[in-house]
C-alpha cells in the first residue's frame, strides 16, 4: 500500500482548536485516509484505488452494509485538554488507547471548567441524566457561576496549601474538583472513532462532550472526508427499525393501522419524525 497524506489533514496537524472556555483538541498524527480504506477493501482480489466514483460508492457501501474492517486501518491520534467530567464520560470508550497526565507527578494547573450562562439549566423533567433545553435566566446563571467560581477557587488554595507542608503530591490531589481541566493522548481507530461521534454528537449526550466530538468530526472530514460524508448519512443522519417498527412501517404504507402500542409506539414515532 502506498503511503496516504490528505493535504487538508496536514493544514490542521498539532494545532489547537478551542473547546468550552480552557480546552482543546489537537490532531498529533494519522494513519491513512479514504484512499487507505479502499485499498484495504479491495486487496483480497487484488484492485487498487480506481475513479473518486467508484472509490465513493464502495467506502457507501461498506458503511452502509456493516463491514468495519477496512475503517480499522485508518488511526488517529489526538491530545485532548478537557474537564474531569468529560475525561471521565470518554473514558469509557474503551476501544482506544489513552495516556493521561498524572497528578501523582505533576502539580495540577488552577484550571477549571466554568460553564456560559446560556449553558446552565434546571434538571430535566424527562430525562434523568440531563437539562432542559431551556437556560435559568440571567441573574440566576451568574449566581451559579459565582458559587462554581468560589468552590474551586478554595478547593485549589487548600491544594496548594497542602502541598506547601510537603504533603505528598497523590494525597494532595484527593479533593481536586471534577471541574478541573485534565489532558490525554488519545489513539484510536476510524470504525471506532465512529461509534464513539455517533454516541457524543446526540442530542441526548452532554452538551460539553458533544462541543469536543464537533471539532473531532471536521477534523475526520478532513482525513477521509468520504468516509466522514458516509458516517454522516448513514449512522448519523440514518435510522435503523426493529422488526414491529419495519412491519409497522409496511402496514401505514398500505393504509393499515400502526399496530404499535404504548412505549413502542412513542420511540418508533420518534424515530420517524428525526
Amino acid at each position: 500500500m502506498a503511503h496516504c497524506v490528505s493535504p487538508e489533514a496536514e493544514k490542521i496537524l498539532d494545532k489547537e482548536f478551542p473547546v468550552l472556555d480552557k480546552g482543546f483538541v489537537r490532531l498529533v498524527d494519522y494513519l491513512g485516509s479514504d484512499q487507505r480504506i479502499v485499498q484495504s477493501a479491495r486487496v483480497s482480489y487484488g484492485e487498487g484505488t480506481k475513479t473518486y466514483r467508484q472509490d465513493k460508492g464502495l467506502i457507501n457501501y461498506l458503511m452502509r452494509n456493516d463491514h468495519t474492517s477496512p475503517f480499522e486501518q485508518v488511526v488517529f491520534t489526538f491530545h485532548v485538554k478537557a474537564p474531569i467530567f468529560v475525561a471521565r464520560q470518554w473514558v469509557r470508550h474503551r476501544t482506544a488507547r489513552m495516556n493521561e497526565i498524572s497528578g501523582r507527578y505533576s502539580v495540577m494547573k488552577d484550571e477549571t471548567y466554568l460553564p456560559p450562562c446560556d449553558m446552565i439549566a434546571l434538571q430535566s423533567e424527562d430525562n434523568k441524566q440531563g437539562r432542559m433545553d431551556e437556560p435559568v435566566d440571567r441573574e440566576t446563571a451568574e449566581k451559579i457561576r459565582d458559587c462554581l467560581s468560589r468552590n474551586a477557587e478554595d478547593t485549589f488554595r487548600t491544594y496548594h496549601e497542602l502541598l506547601d507542608t510537603g504533603l505528598a503530591r497523590e494525597i494532595a490531589r484527593i479533593n481536586l474538583p471534577l471541574s478541573m481541566y485534565t489532558e490525554f493522548y488519545w489513539e484510536i481507530d476510524l470504525h471506532n472513532l465512529f461509534h464513539f461521534l455517533q454516541l457524543r454528537l446526540d442530542h441526548h449526550a452532554q452538551a460539553e462532550i458533544r462541543a469536543y466530538a464537533r471539532v473531532m468530526f471536521d477534523m475526520v472530514k478532513a482525513v477521509c472526508p468520504i468516509a466522514a460524508e458516509a458516517f454522516e448519512n448513514h449512522r448519523l443522519n440514518g435510522r435503523s427499525f426493529s422488526g414491529d417498527e419495519v412491519e409497522a412501517i409496511r402496514a401505514m404504507c398500505e393504509g393499515r393501522p400502526n399496530p404499535l402500542e404504548g412505549r413502542a409506539r412513542e420511540i418508533f414515532l420518534e424515530k420517524l419524525n428525526k
